[in-house]
């Protein structure tokens, strides 16, 4: 039978090996590696609320840049609600769209201030292709009911107006609006660091313009690129070269953002823009265009003004307007719209159906273009039936009728 063991022998101590787990000094090493796990767990938690204070305070500060960023972008004096319902809504990275670009002479602290340069631009993110039309400043339109030039249509309604005016006159729906004062196109050609151009012409007046300009491709800051795209005064067909240096200095300006400017400073450079432009294009719209368009042959920008005149008989009660030749100008946005060169003039007058574009533009100077003897690297194919004359673009011009009257 079996026996029980006394209680006292079952209890009896240990020896060996597992003696030693349960000695004395091994409690307090116990005890003290015990501590560290536990130091360990609360350094992790620590670090673990540390990162996550850091993310949640870098997406705090991501989030208050946006929206200073989107405040500065979409000034609520200019990007209005009225504007907005006026734009059409379009995908920037898929699809073509028109935009409305302005350069006004207002100046800080100024709340009144006139549109010098309007241009209307096609961009096309899919074949990486751009158009700019210059729409001279003294227009005729009817904005409203009332007889006016079509820069005074800022004065009158602001942004919107504007709008209103361009997709009347030209025929198409603006998605997007983008101003920017003399200032801060300045600003912005220096942020990128200066624009590369071949100057077609000297610039050299004094009484309205501190910088002279020697004619070649040369290097240009932001002080003397504006200066290029303000001066009229000493050319034969003065406001239509003007119109023709901005789309050269505007070209230049999209070579340097879109084919030798830094990606990685993309945020930089809003960030830049932020102080200097107003539009109701977002942070992502802008990205999403500069990396769809990059790489693209600025050369080959399409570029022509509208197709236009001004003499003895565009004056109503005492002003000088700049007429437009209706039937060319929709054809001419026809092509436009559809993508192709719009073969339009690039000085006063009608087209003689030649290529119209930034390259042809910096081939030629002012004189060439006055005294129809400007070259182009293409020649209409289609312009038969078009609606485009062949006579020349200057051949009733007469630089004592027209003045371009709005003053610096």
């Amino acid at each position: 039978m079996f026996k029980k063991k006394p209680l006292t022998e079952s209890r009896r101590p240990s020896t060996g090996a597992q003696a030693k787990i349960y000695s004395r000094d091994n409690v307090a090493r116990y005890s003290e590696r015990a501590r560290q796990r536990r130091r360990g767990h609360t350094v992790r938690r620590v670090a673990l609320i540390a990162v996550l204070g850091v993310l949640l305070s870098a997406t705090t500060a991501a989030g208050l840049w946006f929206v200073t960023i989107m405040g500065k972008l979409g000034n609520s004096n200019v990007i209005t609600d009225n504007l907005r319902r006026v734009l059409v809504d379009t995908d920037e990275a898929k699809e073509p769209f028109y935009v409305l670009l302005l350069g006004t002479d207002g100046r800080p602290g100024e709340d009144t201030y006139r549109a010098d340069s309007i241009i209307l631009a096609r961009i096309d993110p899919t074949k990486k292709q751009a158009t700019l039309i210059s729409v001279p400043r003294d227009t005729k339109v009817v904005y409203k009911g009332e007889t006016m030039k079509i820069n005074a249509c800022h004065t009158v309604g602001g942004a919107e107006a504007m709008v209103q005016a361009v997709n009347e006159l030209c025929g198409v729906q603006i998605s997007h609006y983008a101003e920017v004062s003399f200032d801060g196109m300045k600003s912005l050609i220096d942020s990128v660091g200066g624009i590369d151009i071949n100057a077609t012409d000297d610039v050299d007046d004094p009484e309205h313009l501190d910088i002279k300009i020697t004619a070649g491709q040369q290097h240009m800051d932001g002080a003397t690129a504006l200066t290029y795209a303000r001066c009229r005064y000493t050319y034969a067909d003065g406001d239509y070269t003007r119109m023709r240096h901005q789309r050269q200095v505007l070209g230049a300006l999209a070579k340097q953002i879109l084919n030798n400017f830094d990606a990685t400073k993309v945020f930089d450079l809003v960030n830049s823009l932020s102080n200097m432009l107003v539009t109701d294009m977002s942070v992502q719209d802008i990205v999403s265009t500069v990396n769809a368009m990059r790489g693209m042959d600025v050369d080959g920008i399409y570029s022509a003004n509208l197709p236009s005149y001004a003499d003895d008989s565009t004056m109503i009660d005492g002003v000088s307007y700049v007429f437009v030749y209706e039937d060319e100008l929709k054809e001419m946005m026809k092509r436009v719209d559809a993508g192709k060169d719009p073969k339009g003039p690039n000085t006063m007058g009608l087209s003689d159906g030649t290529s119209s574009t930034i390259g042809d533009i910096n081939r030629n100077t002012s004189d060439d273009y006055a005294n129809g003897a400007a070259t182009s690297s293409g020649s209409s194919e289609d312009s038969a039936g078009s609606g485009d004359s062949t006579d020349s673009s200057t051949s009733d011009y007469n630089s004592d009728n027209y003045d371009g009257s709005t003053s610096y």
